[in-house]
């Protein structure tokens, strides 16, 4: 059986993944710093998983 504590974290990962386009852009940005931290080789790889996923979060509403 899986530590407990990785199980939760792939749980908290995947959930964060399906609500990231509904996240503010502040708390997406500390989400993927986070995650990213010591991993520069796959920041390409999760920002484009993360905007296949989520189109609106390619492009930053305009400010009115």
């Amino acid at each position: 059986m899986a530590d407990p504590e990785e199980r939760f974290a792939e749980l908290l990962g995947r959930a964060a993944i399906d609500v990231w386009g509904d996240m503010p852009r502040d708390i997406q940005e500390a989400l993927f710093e986070t995650a990213m931290k010591g991993r520069e080789t796959d920041r390409e790889d999760l920002a484009r998983l993360l905007h296949d996923r989520h189109p609106r979060t390619l492009h930053p509403a305009k400010p009115s």
